[in-house]
């Protein structure tokens, strides 16, 4: 299995080709979730990648939730996301990234689980943005399997993040076994 840092690149580009393929007039489009259009999912995850620099460097949560609240996505939303996305890559590719507490929300984590969880998240909000623009859902093969083994059976929601799991047939394959764990039906 690749190593946790290089499928986090692979999700990170995965996300990156859709943002890419989002149109002037795609910005309003209604996505998987339910509560977000386009320019909302991509904001998601730029605020995330924003996040990252700061947690990696021992920074909490409160220290930063008045700057990061409201939109961050600007006039020009695929340039916020490349500025925020090449500056969180290079603080995951920090010397001990990995090895680091990290202060999150929802408490104090392992800098590797931490990665983790934004890949999952990137591979995940990856599909919902072709989904919403009709680009290529596929996600790649080796990412869905490292992912898959990482989360397990484990649902993801019903919670704030996801979904309660989807039910699937018996012939539905990797990436829409993990898919499902978060509420999605492909």
């Amino acid at each position: 299995m690749p190593e946790p840092i290089d499928l986090h690149a692979s999700a990170m580009d995965e996300f990156d080709r859709r943002v890419r393929a989002v149109g002037t007039a795609d910005w309003a489009l209604p996505t998987p979730c339910a509560d977000w259009d386009v320019h909302d999912l991509v904001d998601h995850l730029v605020t995330e990648q924003l996040w990252v620099p700061h947690l990696l460097a021992g920074g909490r949560v409160e220290e930063m939730a008045e700057e990061l609240a409201g939109d961050n996505l600007g006039e020009e939303p695929a340039a916020t996301w490349a500025v925020a996305s090449r500056e969180a890559r290079l603080a995951w590719l920090s010397p001990g990234a990995l090895e680091r507490t990290v202060h999150l929300s929802m408490g104090d984590a392992p800098g590797e689980n931490y990665l983790w969880e934004m890949t999952f998240d990137l591979a995940v909000h990856a599909w919902d943005l072709a989904r919403a623009v009709g680009a290529d859902e596929r996600l790649d093969p080796d990412l869905v399997a490292a992912l898959r083994e990482w989360a397990g059976d484990r649902p993801m929601g019903p919670g704030p993040m996801f979904d309660a799991p989807a039910d699937l047939s018996r012939d539905a394959g990797p990436q829409e076994r993990l898919l499902a764990l978060t509420g999605r039906t492909p």
